[in-house]
């Protein structure tokens, strides 16, 4: 509220005044121009209406696998996926120690020691997987205290 107690009407009134009397004898017409773009702005404004509503998306459903699938077709599918994916990770595994070779070679040609660096990357993986773990433990854990007081 600290705005509105310098706001004071009776002096915009007495500019609005001071204006008119000094706009001279055109000041009517002006004043119409002025109006008369106002409101044809507005009417034209609240005249907008949607006359219809907006059509309805026509949605389709793509089904990949068959809904009437039992659990044992599941829990199968679910195997065969998973052993996929152990596949392309040894693959990957594969390739990123290809790789490494490459590296360990232009590091001891450039006479770096590769030994030691390699050591290093491999305890802070070791740590970092020791973390996951350890946070996979706590989240059993409280699922496990969770599912007890659900059953309770």
């Amino acid at each position: 509220m600290g705005f509105m107690k310098n706001v004071n009407p009776v002096g915009a009134i007495e500019d609005f005044r001071e204006v008119y009397r000094v706009a001279g004898k055109n000041r009517w017409r002006f004043m119409a121009l002025a109006a008369a773009i106002t409101f044809t702005l507005f009417g034209v404004m609240a005249q907008e209406r949607v006359l219809i509503p907006p059509e309805r998306p026509e949605i389709d459903i793509i089904e990949t696998l068959p809904s009437d699938r039992t659990d044992a077709e599941i829990i199968a599918d679910n195997i065969a996926h998973q052993e996929q994916m152990d596949r392309f990770a040894a693959e990957q595994a594969e390739r990123d120690e290809k790789v490494k070779d490459v590296y360990r070679a232009l590091g001891r040609a450039s006479g770096m020691d590769v030994d030691s660096v390699d050591a290093e990357a491999k305890a802070e993986a070791a740590r970092a997987e020791a973390e996951r773990e350890e946070r996979r433990r706590i989240l059993a854990e409280r699922q496990e205290k969770a599912f007890e007081r659900i059953e309770d």
